[in-house]
């Protein structure tokens, strides 16, 4: 992803869930996708899907079953 992007991601992110600790960051060698952080803990991924000349993002995070005790 661009950085404009991951920027404006970011941005949408801080403001929906408002949570200004929430980063998102490019991942090494992929461009489809980044990374997203509350401060340094990794919570999931965002993907970038262009098919069909519709741009949208799909936020993809996993809860483990010990994270919910």
């Amino acid at each position: 992803m661009k950085p404009t992007e991951i920027k404006k991601l970011e941005a949408y992110l801080q403001k929906t869930f408002q949570l200004p600790s929430i980063q998102v960051k490019a991942r090494p060698q992929k461009d489809d996708s980044a990374e997203v952080y509350i401060g340094e803990e990794f919570i999931g991924v965002i993907f970038r899907d262009d098919e069909d000349e519709d741009l949208s993002y799909n936020f993809q995070m996993a809860i483990l079953d010990f994270d919910l005790a």
